[in-house]
């Protein structure tokens, strides 16, 4: 049933999407770069196609299986500062979930392809958590997500209850081809450094 019910407040949350034209940004951070070579070299990515999502700068970067750099977009990440999912939040509604709570986690995720209730294609990040990326949605007005996707303010990207928005052309066209047969997505930490989640000597990744 919990399933049911996070399910319809996703779709509420979503709401339909709108596509948008927005230039890419610059280059990846350090911390992208550190991660998306130790994901190729390391195989981390177990010969998948894989994204790194820096929720400081508000970006995302879509590589290859061979960890080569094939796109980039700005994208929309949790309103609030944090590197976990507050447990239980997936079985909550929409409504019950207090600014404070919504963080987008960070970690790696094994992701696949699902849809909405309404029908709309979406790629499941962290499926128990109610954590996904998909389409810009702009069922909201007042929230600006389109201008906050233009922005070249970083904090303005800070606006989901912890799901990853990107421009609606850049997921039909990058992402969901990419992740059609599955993929891994790296979303970096902002509370401490990407050497402490991911490669040599971290400790055990978050999602795994």
């Amino acid at each position: 049933m919990w399933i049911a019910r996070f399910a319809l407040a996703l779709a509420l949350a979503c709401g339909g999407a709108q596509a948008s034209q927005v230039k890419v940004p610059e280059g990846p951070s350090a911390g992208v770069r550190y991660v998306a070579d130790w994901a190729a070299h390391a195989g981390d990515n177990a010969g998948l196609p894989f994204a790194v999502i820096d929720k400081v700068d508000g970006r995302i970067f879509m590589y290859d299986a061979q960890g080569r750099l094939q796109a980039a977009a700005p994208a929309l990440t949790g309103a609030a500062a944090g590197d976990q999912s507050v447990p239980g939040i997936g079985e909550r509604q929409i409504a019950a979930i207090r600014p404070e709570e919504r963080t987008t986690p960070a970690g790696r995720f094994q992701v696949r392809m699902g849809f909405t209730p309404k029908g709309e294609d979406i790629v499941w990040v962290d499926y128990d958590n109610a954590v996904a990326l998909h389409r810009v949605v702009t069922h909201v007005p007042q929230e600006r997500r389109l201008q906050r996707l233009a922005s070249k303010v970083p904090q303005d990207r800070r606006i989901t209850y912890g799901c990853i928005n990107v421009p609606a052309d850049f997921y039909d066209n990058v992402v969901k081809p990419a992740f059609a047969g599955g993929g891994v997505v790296y979303i970096l930490p902002e509370q401490r450094q990407p050497q402490e989640l991911f490669g040599p000597g971290a400790g055990a990744l978050a999602g795994r």
